[in-house]
This record gives structure tokens, C-alpha cells and sequence, in this order.
């Protein structure tokens, strides 16, 4: 067995191309605006923010860089963001992660206006994403689920393993995983789902169960091939530096078991991006109807 590769860069160009199309569509109204804030001069999160500012440009939407020195204050940070919080042409704000051990993270993500934060992680949005009735969608979990159902994967009624509980990817998928799909909350799955971690004990039985593995664990190649059920759906979140290299949290051998299997690079790394985009223009119909 071969497993199917499930492309998220050409998923994510084509539901670009859907963003496009609805920002064109918004006539006379000024287009989904995302501002990027990115504190220091870490390398990959230069690369992350300049793809998504590529893929701003490409959909039509505006965005603006705001670059400051890792020697920037709580305060002055704090201060760009209220600024950007009042600002009409701003739809969405992201602060872009990690930040200098200088800055507390959580009080940044606070002090965003929760209908700005396209990134969604404002607990008054994981709170409303908890309750089956969410304002955005986080944008990894989000474009998760899309490279599933849009592979035409099923996931009501499946047994899901998340292997992984950090609040940007494990908790709020399993979240939109298990809930109701209903009008409010389109992106639920009715799956059956177990968060599984690295002090799982007995972990790799726990993945054998799933019709659907995902790892989001953040331990490069841990998921090897004896621990996925033949025939299984393996997403791989992972974004690992090894030797240099990008590597995942799934083996490659893991492709001569499961029957599809995302890439990395090239699989939900793109999606993430593409999420953005969708959430951005989803704030903008909020701000600006």
C-alpha cells in the first residue's frame, strides 16, 4: 500500500482562489485588511509571515507588516496593538509567535480585540469555540479538517486519536472534532475522538484504534509505521528542524501503511495560511457588513 498524498499547497491555492472570489464580490466595500506584527528577527517566523503576506496579495486582501526589535517592550507592544485594535482598515491582527521571553504572550493575546483575532486565540473565542458557537475557527485545526472532508475523508462517526493538547492545535481540534455539525458551527465533525500525549501510556495501542491519526505532538517522527492501522488517514501537523531539514511528527515509512497520509512540507503548513485568509475575510463581514 501506497498511502494517497493529500496536498494541502494545491487545496489551499484553490480555496484561495474561493477568498478571492468573495473579496471581489465585496463591491464597494474596502477589502479584508490583516495586520502582522513580528517582534525580533527569528528566521522561520520571517518565512511564515512573508508567505502570508504573499497570500494576502494574492486573494486580495490588504496587509501591513509592522517589524520591531526583539528589544521592544511589554508596553510598547502592547501599544501597537491597541492601535491596530481601533484602526477601521484592520480586520485582523497577528502577533506573530514565539515572542522574546521579555513579553508575556498571554497578555498580548488579551489585549487583541477578540474580533480581530483571526488567529483565535483569545479565550473569549476558544470559549465560544467550546460552546458549539464560534465566532473563527483556529486556523491549523480548521485547515485540518478541511484537507480531510475535502479529500473526501469521512469523520462522523470515526474514531479520531489526536496525539498532541497544546492550545493552538490538540485541545481546540479535538473540540471541533467531536461537536455537532450545526448551522452555528459548521466545522463539527461528530467524530469520536481520544487526545492522547506523550505520557500516554501504552501510546502506540491508543493510535492503532483511529480510523483518523493526527500528530500534533511537536517530537519529529514518533508516529512510526507499527502504530497506525492499516487503512488509517494520518495528518501530520508537525514542523520539526532536524539536521536542518523540515521534518514531521509521522515516519515516512508510515506512507507503506496508511491509505492517506499529509506531507510535510507541503501539507497542513499551507492550509494554516489559507485558514487565515478565510478568517480575515470573515472578520471583515463582521466589522464592515
Amino acid at each position: 500500500m501506497s498511502a494517497k498524498r493529500l496536498d494541502g499547497k494545491e487545496l489551499g491555492r484553490t480555496m484561495r482562489g474561493e477568498v478571492a472570489a468573495a473579496v471581489a464580490a465585496r463591491v464597494g466595500k474596502r477589502p479584508p485588511g490583516l495586520a502582522a506584527v513580528l517582534v525580533g528577527e527569528d528566521p522561520a517566523s520571517q518565512v511564515y509571515v512573508r508567505n502570508k503576506r504573499k497570500a494576502c496579495e494574492e486573494a486580495g486582501l490588504a496587509s501591513w507588516l509592522h517589524p520591531l526589535p526583539a528589544s521592544t517592550s511589554q508596553e510598547e507592544l502592547l501599544s501597537l496593538v491597541e492601535k491596530l485594535n481601533t484602526d477601521p482598515a484592520v480586520h485582523g491582527i497577528l502577533v506573530q509567535l514565539p515572542l522574546p521571553k521579555s513579553i508575556d504572550e498571554d497578555a498580548v493575546i488579551r489585549a487583541i480585540h477578540p474580533a480581530k483575532d483571526v488567529d483565535c486565540f483569545h479565550p473569549e473565542n476558544l470559549g465560544r469555540l467550546a460552546a458549539g458557537h464560534p465566532r473563527y475557527y483556529p486556523c491549523t485545526p480548521h485547515g485540518v479538517i478541511h484537507l480531510l472532508e475535502r479529500n473526501a475523508i469521512p469523520l462522523s462517526g470515526k474514531e479520531v486519536v489526536v496525539v498532541g493538547r497544546s492550545n493552538i492545535v490538540g485541545k481546540p481540534l479535538a473540540l471541533m472534532l467531536m461537536q455537532k455539525k450545526t448551522a452555528a458551527n459548521p466545522a463539527g465533525c461528530d467524530a469520536t475522538v481520544t487526545v492522547a500525549h506523550t505520557r500516554t501510556k501504552d501510546l502506540a495501542a491508543v493510535c492503532r484504534r483511529a480510523d483518523v491519526l493526527i500528530a500534533a505532538a511537536g517530537v519529529p517522527r514518533m508516529i512510526t509505521a507499527d502504530m497506525v492501522r492499516p487503512g488509517a488517514a494520518v495528518i501530520d501537523v508537525g514542523t520539526n528542524s532536524v539536521d536542518g531539514k523540515l521534518v514531521g511528527d509521522v515516519d515516512p515509512a508510515v506512507a507503506e501503511v496508511a491509505a492517506a497520509l499529509s506531507p510535510v512540507p507541503g501539507g497542513v503548513g499551507p492550509m494554516t495560511i489559507t485558514m487565515l485568509l478565510v478568517n480575515t475575510l470573515q472578520a471583515a463581514k463582521l466589522l464592515d457588513p
